[in-house]
């Protein structure tokens, strides 16, 4: 039975993925659109900057999700501890702790960095563009990020499930 709910489970969360990788394809096309029409209406320094800046978007928000992912991981390792784990290895699992919070905190930093720039790019786009082509442009963005986090997420989860469902067939003779 616990096979069978965790296998519904995963086809589910497969069947979202691919709903969210459709609307990530949908969410590109929108982006050539718009970048096609900054193209059209701004200096080349400023379309420039625009590109950057989504380009970079997606890599700041990737990045803040590995990272972060990565170090609940190592949280809930740290979680398991108990008198029986080796010096070494709580060691490791520490300075793997340290490591990867350094790292998100520079990760924030960067996303901080990516707001202001985002700001600029708005208002140099705010100059060209009528307001609903501004408000579709700052839609695109808050939508772009959505879906990253979400299909990370879906990742997750679909990963975890998978590990359960492989020890649980593992632990069945």
């Amino acid at each position: 039975e616990l096979i069978s709910s965790l296998r519904s489970k995963l086809q589910a969360l497969w069947e979202e993925r691919e709903l969210v990788l459709s609307e990530a394809q949908e969410c590109a096309v929108w982006g050539q659109e718009l970048e096609a029409m900054v193209q059209d209406v701004c200096k080349p320094n400023e379309f420039e900057r625009y590109m950057m800046l989504i380009g970079d978007l997606e890599k700041v928000v990737s990045l803040l999700l590995c990272l972060s992912s990565r170090l609940a991981r190592v949280q809930n390792a740290m979680r398991r501890i108990d008198g029986n784990t080796d010096a070494e290895e709580k060691q490791s699992l520490n300075e793997r702790h340290q490591l990867l919070s350094r790292q998100r905190e520079d990760a924030k930093d960067l996303k901080e960095n990516l707001d202001r720039r985002e700001r600029v790019v708005s208002g140099i786009l705010a100059k060209y563009l009528t307001e609903q082509q501004l408000q579709d442009y700052r839609r695109f963005v808050q939508v772009k990020t959505s879906l990253l986090i979400e299909q990370k997420d879906l990742e997750e989860q679909i990963k975890f499930f998978e590990e359960q469902l492989e020890n649980l067939e593992n632990s069945i003779p």
